[in-house]
């Protein structure tokens, strides 16, 4: 009781000068006494506590909780959530008149009072509703304006991985961005960053905002192919960062939406910062300009012992592995080359040797074009 015994003629003078509410009275000595209850500790040390006069400090702020609690429930009641977190926003004159009373009592390691409506806010939606109120780590994140007295939330994105195979021709990997926006999201394209979904973006994007809703889905892909190129075998893996969605614990089956079928679907806790290495089995047909023979194609089989060799416009060299080769021919002008190599290798430059060396059309000494490449798996390393 001695440290009690001693607060009790600083508040004194306090009252003297100031009318405060209990919870702005108790704040200024709950951290001393190591008590959790401002307002307990602020009610029992004004003995003559009259509610008629307006507190100094917050102007009676603590009464109007009720409404800024209505309005973080109103505005989350779409949301699935476990946890929350919470950042206010008050009138400059109110931390000034809370730092002027500190400063003038010389009242050191005390919370503020933004400090102090954040916790009461933040216990008053938690009993409400039975969520985590975790600052760190939190699932959603609200943002209250005391000065204007609005609430604005963002949800923490959910990244999944998956795989798809596609097993038609003539569908685009990548979606074309919304005209208006170009993909950062406005109320024309309901601010998803795309219009239209007929594409693997496409078709992945709709299924993801009818099971999650969100604003905009972030791709990174593991390597890509041609409108005109299928996708077998295991599929090619990507990532996608929902951003804003409304649910989170969603079951995550393998699902065929047209020609496109997706698997595999799991949550993971981001997308990768670096780039993945991978290997692709690629099935590419490629036409001669001359009659091919089976005598030419074996030079083939020396592109598994020496790296192929790109150049960019931009000045950069990469260099990539070919690790398997097999051909066949189909005809006097048309054979198949099957190859399993390190991602990234630029196919159609490949075969015409355009800036890659060697290139198709440089060991088998004459012009080749690439109708047609198929990717029959894609091995993550």
């Amino acid at each position: 009781m001695s440290n009690y015994s001693q607060i009790i003629p600083i508040a004194n003078k306090i009252l003297k000068k100031y009318d405060l509410c209990n919870h702005c009275l108790g704040r200024l000595f709950s951290k001393q006494l190591h008590l959790s209850s401002n307002k307990l500790l602020g009610k029992k040390i004004n003995k003559k506590s009259n509610s008629s006069q307006r507190c100094y400090v917050c102007k009676n702020l603590f009464e109007n909780l009720d409404h800024f609690l209505k309005l973080m429930l109103d505005t989350s009641s779409n949301y699935s959530f476990k946890s929350f977190s919470l950042g206010i926003m008050i009138k400059p004159s109110i931390v000034d008149r809370d730092d002027f009373i500190r400063s003038q009592f010389k009242l050191k390691g005390i919370d503020s009072i933004k400090t102090d409506v954040t916790q009461e806010l933040g216990k008053s939606f938690s009993r409400k509703t039975k969520k985590i109120f975790d600052p760190l780590n939190s699932e959603i994140t609200f943002i209250v304006n005391l000065k204007d007295e609005s609430c604005q939330l963002h949800s923490k994105s959910i990244t999944i991985s998956g795989r798809y195979v596609k097993s038609k021709r003539g569908f685009s990997q990548k979606q074309k961005s919304c005209d208006n926006c170009s993909g950062k999201g406005c109320r024309g394209c309901d601010f998803h960053g795309i219009t239209e979904f007929n594409s693997v973006e496409g078709v992945i994007s709709k299924l993801i905002f009818k099971k999650f809703g969100g604003t905009t889905a972030k791709f990174t892909w593991i390597g890509g192919e041609d409108k005109s190129s299928l996708v077998l075998g295991s599929g090619r893996p990507f990532f996608v960062k929902i951003q804003n969605p409304f649910k989170r614990n969603v079951k995550l089956p393998d699902v065929t939406i047209g020609s496109i079928r997706l698997h595999n679907l799991k949550f993971v806790s981001d997308s990768p910062k670096k780039s993945i290495k991978f290997t692709s089995k690629i099935r590419i047909k490629i036409s001669t300009e001359s009659q091919i023979h089976f005598s030419s194609l074996k030079k083939l089989k020396d592109l598994a012992n020496h790296p192929v060799v790109i150049y960019e416009k931009s000045g950069k060299r990469s260099e990539k592995k070919i690790f398997q080769v097999a051909s066949k021919i189909n005809s006097e002008n048309l054979f198949t080359l099957m190859l399993k190599a390190e991602g990234g290798l630029p196919i159609k430059r490949f075969v015409t040797g355009d800036d890659v060396t060697p290139g198709i059309s440089k060991i088998l000494d004459t012009p080749c074009i690439c109708r047609e490449f198929d990717f029959l798996d894609v091995q993550v390393q």
